[in-house]
């Protein structure tokens, strides 16, 4: 089984989990403010670390729940088990595993899987983004007035200090300027839509490497553009993320306060 099989059935296996759990009672930590955990992030992040370290020894694995270290590896696989999990805990369907192989600072493989709407994003390295069997392009919008923009809002936005004042303006600026902005809560899903041509930008700002490391190249390998805020390929702990088509990608990062 080639290596993109094998990250694919690793999620559709954890995805049982999810599942389960998103139809139970769920415990709910805080990690933060509006920070939350359930015990189905733990067990879905419990299962998925066991699996990838049998299928892929020479990986650092990179977990939300549990890895505090450095992120700039040779080697690592960026796991998040539940990517939205405040959607998870009020049985809001928008959410996702996603699971990012990097090597050398590039991403090679990457899965988001939906185990509630049962979608499987996809990518490999010059191979292409896929949605099970289908083949994934960016959507052909060239005008940002006609263009849906997918975003979301750093958990610090609760202390109103730079990071709120910074989604407010970017906010206060940029939506009259295009047809409309989404917030479905995970950025594997919404960086996933953008690959799927549904959104035609997304932007956001403090986000980890397990957020975004699938994302990224299910974007690139559709056509799609990333990058930080300057418009400098996007590194793993930049303040910003923003990504779209060649065309919504450059009037955004004109649009965004840096």
């Amino acid at each position: 089984m080639s290596d993109i099989e094998t990250l694919k059935q690793i999620a559709l296996q954890a995805g049982e989990i999810v599942r389960r759990g998103y139809h139970s009672r769920k415990e709910i930590h805080h990690k933060g403010v509006v920070d939350l955990v359930t015990q189905y992030d733990v067990e879905t992040e419990k299962y998925l670390l066991s699996a990838l370290s049998d299928a892929f020894p020479g990986y650092t694995l990179v977990g939300e729940e549990s890895y505090d270290g450095a992120y700039d590896l040779e080697r690592a696989i960026y796991i998040d088990p539940i990517d939205g999990t405040t959607n998870f805990i009020h049985t809001i369907p928008h959410l996702a595993i996603s699971l990012g192989l990097w090597e050398a600072e590039t991403p090679r493989l990457a899965v988001v899987y939906n185990p509630i709407l049962d979608e499987l994003f996809w990518a490999e390295r010059g191979a292409g983004a896929w949605l099970g069997g289908e083949r994934l392009h960016i959507s052909k919008d060239t005008v940002l007035q006609n263009a849906l923009i997918a975003t979301g809002f750093p958990y610090a936005k609760v202390n109103r200090g730079l990071e709120y004042r910074w989604v407010v303006e970017a906010f206060s600026t940029l939506l009259p300027e295009i047809q409309d902005i989404r917030r479905l809560g995970s950025a594997a899903c919404d960086l996933s839509y953008l690959a799927r041509g549904v959104f035609a930008g997304f932007y956001e700002i403090d986000l980890k490497p397990w957020d975004v490391a699938a994302g990224i190249l299910l974007v690139r390998e559709a056509g799609g553009v990333v990058s930080n805020l300057e418009g400098e390929p996007y590194r793993f702990g930049d303040k910003g993320i923003v990504a779209g088509t060649p065309a919504i990608h450059r009037e955004l990062l004109k649009q965004l306060p840096q």
